[in-house]
């Protein structure tokens, strides 16, 4: 998991044509634990908002194949490189774009050694979507993926990432920014822990990702059994 630097990043969200206009900093397999981010939002995005350059814009189709590739080498250190079904063509049709920004379901966030173009040296990204809390009746943002290529770990990238999702949270009025961690991987659950995350061990994380599943509950909502 990517540690601390200085200056060596460019965050960018990817627009259409491809250059990303000023940030202003400030503006509002194995099963995972769950953990959360609800304290301390400030005082992470204020860490790492020196120096960030981003356009408040998502995800460019011509970087799509970049999001892919990120995708697929994230499921190889997670040992789950069977697991990927996405495609190019799957991913330009559910992910949000700048050309239509209300379509999608989530916005990717990817981030450059300073001085490198879109197309390439691209040392990450952060993929996440926003959910709700219903017990404090706000808004969040739920990351999906947090992505560092390994010679770019131990710089900062990281970091970078979770602040400008941090500032994302606060600008929206929200009050959680979460993820989960595989069990095994220790670096990066001692790395979130040291700034504040919290390990949510009361809870399991369950789901239903078969279309049997998916059909099978799906018929209690029209009334047949099945």
């Amino acid at each position: 998991m990517a540690q601390s630097s200085a200056d060596t990043a460019v965050v960018r969200y990817a627009t259409e044509a491809g250059t990303p206009s000023p940030f202003q900093c400030g503006q509002a397999s194995s099963p995972k634990p769950k953990v959360a981010l609800d304290l301390a939002l400030g005082e992470l995005a204020a860490r790492v908002c020196a120096q960030i350059v981003a356009s408040p814009a998502y995800l460019s189709k011509p970087n799509v194949p970049i999001i892919l590739t990120l995708i697929q080498e994230l499921a190889a250190y997670e040992h789950a490189s069977d697991s990927v079904l996405a495609t190019e063509d799957t991913l330009r049709a559910s992910l949000s774009f700048p050309s239509n920004p209300s379509s999608g379901y989530a916005k990717t966030l990817l981030i450059f050694p300073r001085g490198s173009s879109p197309s390439s040296h691209c040392a990450g990204m952060a993929l996440f979507f926003n959910n709700y809390s219903t017990w404090r009746a706000a808004p969040g943002i739920y990351l999906e993926d947090l992505f560092v290529r390994p010679e770019f770990r131990g710089l900062g990238y990281g970091k970078r990432l979770l602040g400008e999702l941090a500032l994302e949270v606060k600008k929206i009025g929200g009050k959680r920014l979460e993820w989960s961690v595989l069990k095994w991987n220790e670096p990066s659950i001692n790395f979130y822990k040291s700034i504040g995350a919290q390990q949510m061990d009361e809870w399991v994380g369950m789901r239903v990702d078969t279309e049997a599943g998916l059909s099978k509950i799906g018929a209690w909502g029209t009334g047949v059994e099945g």
